[in-house]
């Protein structure tokens, strides 16, 4: 006879009886709707305050459609305020970011997993130690040092390299891509390198095509962690017509019209989703190699 073991809360054949069965099955979908409505119903309000009159949001802000919707708000929120213009600011600022963010944590996972200096372990424990120390600490030093650039003494105030650089020191993508690449065998990088391979040609023909889950992770942490950064683009960008979309709107809430304000933050949110959507399968695969937890 078959023994099977009961893992869960309710054992299988308490499953099994009718009146459990309705109980779970309730519960399950109260969870599912209760997700639902935390998760889609801002995205929802959102999108229906984008094409509502400013006196219908005032009036019953809870409606659930407008009942004349105004399609206009959408493109006179993107010509009135601006918001393609900054949604071009903020492209160029969350690319520079995500190329620089990838580029320090795979070559600096590529040299704490595969290549092992023997200093290795103190930068390694150096790395650790920065994620116990908060990021508003280091904001004063952050902006003296790119006020005033260590060797050339260049600023980089009001420039796209005063976001770009300080990303890449991303302590977390360094880990998760540590910690993906611990999981290479190392019989491929060796055998690689009897052949004749240098590091660089190891990590370009053996890792990085190995790579492409952990990739889309790191991708996705950085675009979205730099989409909404909003403390740091403030401080490093003083000059209103190179802000961002985070750090523009704000500011134009004071004066503008609550429909169109509502109608930019929601074009604002549609591309951060849009990169999630197209990319959730490698995002996915790559949490589950790496552990990532929700």
């Amino acid at each position: 006879m078959k023994e099977t073991s009961d893992s869960g809360l309710v054992s299988t054949a308490d499953r099994g009886r009718p009146g459990v069965r309705t109980a779970l099955t309730s519960i399950q979908g109260l969870l599912l709707v209760a997700l639902l409505v935390e998760g889609a119903g801002p995205i929802y309000w959102m999108a229906k305050g984008s094409v509502t009159a400013t006196q219908d949001l005032l009036h019953d802000p809870m409606a659930l459609w407008p009942s004349h919707a105004r399609w206009g708000n959408l493109a006179d929120s993107w010509n009135t305020l601006q918001v393609g213009h900054y949604l071009l600011n903020t492209v160029v600022l969350v690319g520079g970011v995500w190329l620089v963010q990838l580029v320090v944590a795979t070559m600096a996972g590529y040299a704490l997993a595969i290549l092992r200096p023997w200093y290795g372990k103190y930068v390694y424990g150096a790395v650790l130690i920065t994620l116990f120390v908060p990021g508003t600490v280091t904001l004063i030093a952050q902006y003296v040092t790119i006020l005033h650039l260590p060797l050339v003494g260049w600023n980089l105030v009001d420039t796209p390299l005063a976001v770009w650089l300080p990303a890449g020191a991303s302590t977390f993508n360094i880990l998760l891509v540590k910690r993906f690449f611990d999981q290479i065998p190392p019989e491929l990088c060796e055998a690689a390198q009897v052949d004749g391979a240098g590091a660089f040609t190891v990590f370009r023909r053996i890792v990085l095509p190995m790579s492409k889950p952990i990739l889309a992770v790191v991708s996705l942490l950085s675009v979205m962690g730099a989409w909404k950064d909003f403390l740091w683009p403030m401080l490093a960008i003083t000059d209103p017509d190179s802000q961002p979309l985070a750090v523009a709107l704000p500011r134009l809430a004071q004066t503008s019209d609550q429909a169109l304000l509502i109608a930019g933050l929601f074009i604002a949110s549609l591309p951060p989703i849009a990169v999630f959507l197209i990319f959730q399968r490698y995002i996915i695969r790559g949490a589950a190699f790496t552990g990532l937890k929700g």
